[in-house]
């Protein structure tokens, strides 16, 4: 089986409508690429409500998003720089139907008053198809019998009555 590689990517974007369409391709390539296709749909879907509810309320639009990968989990944050925007209020709905798509999110205060609100998916490194044994080819003992095998009438040869030399 495939071990796992940890992985890390990290994108600085200005939000805006068109943009965001941009970033979930960019993210859902990453995620293709490190064999993680079944976790596409959740974690784009979330990253891009987290991004549109930021491009709704947030004056200043400068936000990072950084992916983690560590053989089971991905974890994916997004970071904004707006002190005015309050989780608790503008992005209730958002972060609600997060905590419902992801295995574990949260949210904490940076230092210059912006916000990292991340979350995280459990999933299996590249699930592949087994690998199937192939039968070994035949060695040579199968073709040729080793001479203690064999019989000592066959191996002394036909009976003449003249003894060869042995070396």
């Amino acid at each position: 089986m495939k071990t796992a590689v940890p992985c890390y990517y990290h994108l600085d974007v200005e939000v805006s409508p068109e943009r965001v369409g941009q970033v979930r391709r960019i993210l859902a390539a990453h995620l293709r690429y490190w064999d993680l296709d079944t976790l596409v749909e959740p974690v784009c879907g979330s990253a891009e409500l987290l991004l549109r509810a930021i491009d709704e309320h947030a004056t200043d639009k400068n936000t990072s998003i950084e992916m983690w990968w560590n053989g089971q989990h991905l974890i994916t944050a997004v970071g904004e720089n707006d002190s005015d925007l309050r989780p608790d209020q503008d992005l209730r709905g958002c972060l609600e139907r997060i905590a419902a798509m992801s295995d574990g999110w949260g949210c904490c205060a940076t230092g210059t008053g912006g916000k990292v609100i991340w979350f995280s998916r459990r999933a299996r490194a590249g699930d592949r198809e087994p690998l199937v044994p192939t039968a070994p080819a035949p060695s040579l003992r199968e073709f040729r019998r080793v001479p203690r095998e064999v019989p000592a009438a066959v191996a002394a040869g036909p009976q003449s009555g003249v003894l060869e030399a042995t070396r």
